[in-house]
């Protein structure tokens, strides 16, 4: 026979009994597998009637020596600064996938499995972004270096992009697609050359391979720049739609932690680093000059934000802030194929 326990008692025990009760499913959601996988990585904005796709071709590994013109000290405090760690820094590759409401124009194409297999998600962020390949009508290459147009075909060799025209700069162009060129530049560098043309020839051999000068309006509201120098024609591009701007800049900075706060860092894969240095301060002071929003193929994914000045002359990267996609009230049609 139970004890007569006080109706306190009583109640504390009832109270204990539903909370064990109640937590019990807890311990089973507890067990539940691991999902160890990351969120489709595109990341979607409006610039004025445009709709500007980030798109995540993945990461590599970003050796600190390459980073010229700085002492080691001085590196690895700006890399600190930012609880980054050499001597390999994790380093984005971008593109950027821009709906006129008329025409689907791609900024890069990504690396493609050719620099590792941390790579190549440019297609499946696309379709993943509500894209197919086949909608894509103009491929804007930055320049020719492999993680930036590898991913142009496939492992056959066939174009990815198959109703697409592909631009480049023509002093990108002449030079890295020159076999002479190529010929002349040391053995290991060779093979870039190579990846070049092989990213080029099947669009050649369409038709679809163009070329421009720099300084000039390639689309209604996308027009080039010439910021040479990383490469002999390295191209970034102006998006305007109504008052809204935003600048490409392809490969102006590798490394957010150092060549924000220090622009006259070069990188060992610069064509011509004093040229390259130049470029990026003329840059750097008129993204923050103009408050002019930016985005990087090497900067954090969405690699999209603001250059503000420092006081020290220096400059530093602010990253766009996650958030609802702001329709402007009238936007222009989805351009399909």
């Amino acid at each position: 026979m139970m004890p007569c326990l006080p109706r306190g008692a009583v109640r504390l025990l009832q109270s204990l009994t539903l909370a064990g009760a109640l937590l019990a499913p807890m311990a089973s959601f507890a067990e539940a597998p691991q999902q160890l996988t990351q969120v489709p990585g595109y990341y979607r904005m409006m610039v004025g009637n445009f709709e500007v796709t980030a798109l995540y071709d993945g990461a590599i590994g970003l050796d600190e020596k390459l980073l010229k013109n700085i002492p080691t000290r001085d590196l690895q405090r700006l890399l600190a600064r930012e609880f980054l760690q050499g001597p390999a820094v994790q380093t984005a590759v971008n593109a950027y996938l821009v709906n006129t409401g008329s025409k689907v124009i791609l900024i890069d194409a990504g690396a493609a499995k050719l620099f590792g297999p941390t790579l190549g998600k440019i297609v499946d962020n696309l379709k993943a972004a509500g894209y197919t390949p086949e909608q894509v009508d103009v491929v804007l290459v930055t320049h020719l270096h492999g993680d930036h147009v590898n991913g142009l075909v496939t492992p056959e060799g066939e174009r990815v992009f198959v109703n697409a025209e592909v631009w480049s700069a023509k002093a990108d162009n002449d030079y890295g697609l020159s076999e002479a060129v190529a010929a002349k530049a040391p053995k290991d560098a060779q093979a870039f050359f190579q990846m070049s043309r092989q990213a080029a020839a099947p669009y050649l051999k369409a038709g679809k391979w163009k070329t421009f000068d720099s300084n000039r309006e390639l689309l209604p509201g996308v027009a080039s720049v010439d910021t040479h120098g990383h490469t002999p024609g390295h191209a970034s591009y102006m998006l305007t739609s109504g008052e809204s701007r935003l600048l490409v800049l392809g490969d102006l900075v590798h490394s957010h932690a150092v060549q924000f706060a220090r622009p006259e860092v070069a990188i060992e894969f610069d064509t011509d680093p004093k040229q390259a240095v130049q470029t990026r301060k003329q840059v750097f002071a008129m993204a923050a000059r103009e408050k002019l929003a930016v985005a990087g193929m090497h900067l954090p994914f969405p690699g999209i934000g603001h250059v503000r000045k420092e006081a020290k002359g220096g400059y530093a990267w602010v990253p766009v802030e996650f958030g609802p996609l702001n329709l402007p009230e009238k936007s222009g049609s989805t351009a399909t194929k």
